[in-house]
């Protein structure tokens, strides 16, 4: 009989903490965001309501390694970074421990695919190493400087964006490796990488730059097999703003780790002075740009988010560090507003969407994707997508807006 009573009692225990947690849950749903918080804040927390497990993120049902989360959770670490809210600093903990199991595996990772997007979340263990000690996060970063170690190569050196991607680099690939790559080795090689982290962005800048536009192909094929290549230069036939989006963000994210003297910096700020000039030119007047950078105004083509608040980061971010004209923070500022004034909805509870963001685009796979101005226009738009809601909140707090 006692033993009955026991089982009833804790079964009323267990009954009650989980009402008083829905109860929580429901209170936190039911607050007002307020309007008058940065956009950053506003964004990050629309984005924990939305998704209370950092892991849902990209409505996912359940945990999975992806850089969708890598990107946006770097942009809550820059925030918790600037706040000190601890909020913050749990919910990219959360995800992190929802994938990284007790012995510091993540079941979702697979090693053998050498795929580049994977890299990119690693970024998020520096700080949860630095602050925890827990030896799953540094087990994870040295799995993913391995992939990087093994990650095969095109003939002249550059990182395959996955191995079932042969001989391809993709613009972005260098934001996925790159800046992982660079802050790894400066913190555990005394740097000793750097010139192999500017040598894939040099190999982009040689092969993939358009002599015209001064604007960049999305994937360069070293072999040029591929259908989608160009027999002559090995390049796709657009400009995706995104792609060329990830590669700005990549660009002043690995110059962080940089050091002044190094003969490899000067060169890195040059590209991207190249590419920020030749983004101007196609800024549309509302401060946006296009889904296919340069054919504003042709059928099909549209205003889109992620890119624009990649290259608002980007320019802001730039001018910031003094990579770039002083100028070009007022180019930031105006594409920022063109965000704010024409693609962000506002629910009555505060909540912010971003809307008029590509859901995905590539070039090859099944079913094959050629690379075509009409294939770019009609891949799906998705609203919240989070490679805009991340680059979003980063652009924001560039902007200090």
């Amino acid at each position: 009989m006692r033993k009955a009573t026991v089982l009833r009692y804790t079964i009323s225990i267990v009954l009650l903490a989980l009402l008083f947690n829905q109860k929580l849950e429901a209170q936190e749903n039911s607050k007002t965001i307020p309007s008058n918080l940065k956009w950053s804040e506003r964004m990050a927390m629309s984005i924990m309501k939305r998704h209370p497990q950092a892991y849902q993120i990209d409505s996912q049902t359940e945990p999975k390694w992806d850089y969708v989360h890598g990107l946006v959770l770097t942009s809550f670490e820059a925030l918790y970074k600037k706040t000190k809210d601890k909020q913050y600093y749990n919910y990219i903990k959360q995800y992190a421990d929802a994938t990284i199991d007790a012995n510091g595996v993540i079941s979702s990772y697979k090693f053998d695919t050498y795929n580049i997007d994977m890299v990119t979340a690693g970024r998020i263990l520096f700080n949860l190493y630095k602050t925890t000690k827990d030896a799953r996060y540094l087990s994870v970063l040295q799995l993913l400087r391995k992939q990087i170690a093994e990650q095969p190569r095109t003939a002249s050196g550059g990182f395959w964006h996955k191995k079932m991607y042969p001989n391809q680099m993709w613009l972005d690939g260098l934001y996925m490796g790159e800046p992982f790559y660079a802050q790894y080795t400066t913190q555990f090689e005394k740097g000793a990488q750097l010139n192999d982290i500017a040598k894939q962005f040099e190999l982009i800048q040689l092969h993939a730059t358009d002599p015209k536009t001064g604007l960049l192909y999305h994937g360069w094929d070293e072999s040029k097999q591929m259908p989608w290549a160009d027999k002559t230069t090995g390049c796709s036939p657009n400009f995706w703003s995104r792609s060329i989006g990830w590669y700005v963000m990549a660009l002043v994210d690995v110059l962080d780790y940089f050091p002044k003297n190094h003969p490899k910096r000067k060169e890195l700020i040059g590209y991207l002075n190249a590419i920020a000039n030749s983004l101007v030119k196609f800024q549309d007047p509302s401060g946006l740009w296009y889904q296919v950078t340069d054919k504003g105004g042709s059928e099909g083509n549209y205003l889109e988010s992620s890119g624009s608040s990649m290259f608002a980061y980007a320019m802001a971010k730039g001018a910031n560090k003094g990579y770039l004209p002083i100028q070009f923070k007022a180019v930031a500022n105006k594409a920022f507003d063109g965000l704010t004034t024409q693609l962000i909805k506002t629910d009555p509870d505060g909540q912010i969407h971003i809307t008029q963001a590509c859901a995905v685009a590539g070039l090859g796979g099944n079913p094959y994707r050629d690379g075509s101005y009409s294939y770019y226009v009609n891949e799906r738009k998705k609203d919240n997508d989070p490679k805009a809601t991340g680059s979003f909140i980063l652009a924001a707090l560039e902007l200090n807006r």
